[in-house]
């Protein structure tokens, strides 16, 4: 199948272990070349924009798909780049509307926000992501239609202390930031597992001086903080006290291209599964735009683990998925006449 054929050549791109194609990197630059001559291929207008993302047109292009190609360190297979390669197949047998490869979404979904910032707003998008989660796996289903896309904030907390030697200084006499950090780490855990929806995770301690025998001075604390509506997420930030870097708000997908594709999977005799994403996409900014939009998830397998080499998405699923996009997307073609 020619869309897991062109997922094998993006997995290439920087050697593994897993997808290294980190947002800004010449690996992300390769990643939009080769989906710029699949996209020639497909006979449509390439263009790249101010921000750096990818655009094939066909017609008009008022109906638009599409996700990003960037990845985490070590990321899987299937995020994001299953969306783009889908997306042109989608573009391509419709012969009209427009499949983009947005820049940077793992770091604050910097491609997206560009777009919308200069106002060049579709008619209507429709995303192609797997679930990275083990909803539909557990269920015994292919696919699913998202309702909604969480809100997310990202911070920072700092934590001041007096480095010292490691031998010299008594217990009681420290004042080590890490130990400090380390207990404000379980109070992101307690605060988000209070409140109903919300996730927050810690992923990254940067202890200053750094050395293995010297009390920690400074630790910069990263924070993830999520919940599915505003209020919730307003209060988990305002507990974990943090000042948001990045914020995406919580936002519903459109009711019109949410039935497009509920349509198509009854027409396929497949159930149709509702669920929420707990992790945050380009649709999301497009949908705070005043984009009417809708996601359309794939079953994970592995317990769907994401971001890991062990991400996996079944080759009968993807095909599946490919071709409900695509009867969709013509479907909200159709509708947009």
């Amino acid at each position: 199948m020619k869309v897991l054929e062109r997922l094998d050549e993006l997995y290439a791109i920087g050697g593994g272990p897993g997808a290294n194609r980190v947002g800004g990197s010449a690996e992300e630059d390769r990643a939009h070349e080769l989906a710029a001559g699949w996209m020639e291929q497909a006979g449509l207008a390439v263009e790249v924009d101010p921000a750096g993302n990818l655009i094939g047109r066909a017609g008009d292009g008022r109906v638009w798909t599409g996700s990003h190609l960037d990845t985490v360190p070590h990321g899987g297979r299937f995020d994001g780049a299953l969306g783009v390669v889908a997306g042109i197949e989608a573009v391509a047998r419709a012969g009209e509307g427009a499949v983009v490869a947005f820049r940077d979404e793992e770091r604050g979904c910097g491609g997206s926000l560009a777009l919308v910032g200069r106002g060049e707003l579709p008619a209507c998008f429709v995303e192609l992501h797997i679930e990275q989660g083990p909803v539909l796996e557990r269920r015994g289903v292919p696919l699913g239609i998202v309702t909604g896309i969480t809100g997310m904030a990202r911070g920072t907390r700092v934590f001041e202390g007096r480095e010292g030697h490691a031998g010299t200084v008594p217990m009681e006499s420290r004042q080590d930031a890490l130990v400090a950090a380390a207990g404000y780490v379980l109070r992101v855990r307690d605060a988000a597992a209070a409140l109903e929806g919300a996730v927050a995770t810690v992923g990254r301690l940067t202890v200053e001086p750094g050395a293995g025998n010297v009390i920690p001075s400074r630790v910069e604390v990263s924070v993830d903080a999520r919940a599915p509506d505003r209020k919730r997420l307003n209060r988990l930030v305002a507990q974990l006290g943090i000042e948001p870097a990045f914020r995406l708000e919580p936002v519903p997908m459109a009711p019109a291209p949410r039935a497009a594709l509920e349509q198509e999977l009854l027409a396929r005799g497949l159930p149709v599964v509702e669920l929420p994403s707990g992790a945050g996409h380009d649709a999301a900014v497009l949908a705070g735009a005043g984009v009417p939009t809708a996601m359309l998830f794939v079953r994970s397998l592995n317990g769907g683990i994401s971001h890991s080499p062990a991400e996996s998405t079944a080759p009968g699923d993807v095909e599946l998925a490919v071709d409900v996009l695509s009867a969709a997307f013509a479907r909200l073609l159709g509708a947009s006449d």
